[in-house]
């Protein structure tokens, strides 16, 4: 058995290659992080009897998916499970200098996961058994200035995922949408002390708890899972704040 862990050298992906090691699965961890792929593959093969592989490759480019997944042909690799946990994140108003990097993360969050969900998930369907999870967020339901590409592509992979769910569950492979709210890793670059507050009041939850909860829903067939208390209460707030004080508190933050 193997999985396919995108972002799998730190973070959210390191934990559901802890998570998948922990079940017996050999693990092929894809990262843009060389080094970190490198401390992963040693960490995660002195934790649990099963083989390392790494791909140090660029997931935000245009064709990366169809390049992975011809590498995996060629080395004889058939991943049983794919998690798609590689992404970006920044905070900042949109101008012409950002061009490159939102389009950089429309290939990471949309371009590439789309692809690469299609081109394993045939190869699943032939065999008829298989597991695709996509991480998204709570962002998803949160369109908001300052993460405005972030939320749209989240909210891209939401309702993907959904769908695509129901077109692979016949052929036996399920498919799940995870949908995180605050998560203690690097990726939102958060001040250490603020993130040990948030995860010391409940407000923010360890990477670990996330992956137990995503795993047992992925084997599960859930569909989508928009775990923690958070994820009830903050998008309908969010929601319910009039148009004018947005663009007040927005005015405030850039």
């Amino acid at each position: 058995m193997v999985a396919l862990i995108t972002g799998g050298s730190s973070g959210m992906g390191l934990e559901f290659a802890r998570g998948l090691g922990a079940r017996g699965y050999d693990l092929l961890l894809v990262s843009n992080k060389e080094d970190d792929l490198a401390a992963a593959a040693s960490t995660l093969e002195a934790e649990f009897p099963v083989t390392v592989q790494t791909r140090f490759q660029d997931l935000s480019k245009a064709d990366a998916a169809d390049e992975l997944h011809q590498w995996c042909i060629g080395e004889g690799l058939v991943p049983d499970v794919l998690v798609n946990d590689a992404g970006m994140f920044y905070f900042k108003e949109l101008n012409v200098g950002d061009l490159d990097r939102v389009q950089a993360m429309i290939n990471l969050h949309v371009t590439t996961i789309t692809r690469l969900c299609i081109l394993f998930g045939s190869d699943m369907k032939e065999r008829g058994t298989g597991y695709i999870l996509n991480v998204s967020s709570m962002a998803a339901r949160i369109p908001a200035p300052g993460i405005t590409v972030y939320s749209a592509t989240k909210a891209y992979l939401r309702s993907f995922g959904r769908s695509l769910s129901y077109e692979l569950d016949p052929y036996g492979v399920k498919m799940t949408t995870v949908c995180p709210a605050a998560i203690a890793t690097p990726l939102y670059r958060l001040d250490p002390k603020l993130l040990n507050l948030g995860v010391k009041i409940g407000l923010i939850r360890k990477p670990e708890w996330l992956v137990r909860r995503s795993l047992k829903a992925l084997f599960r067939g859930r569909r989508v899972l928009s775990p923690a208390f958070m994820n009830i209460w903050l998008p309908p707030l969010i929601a319910s704040i009039p148009d004018p004080l947005i663009a007040k508190i927005w005015k405030r933050l850039k």
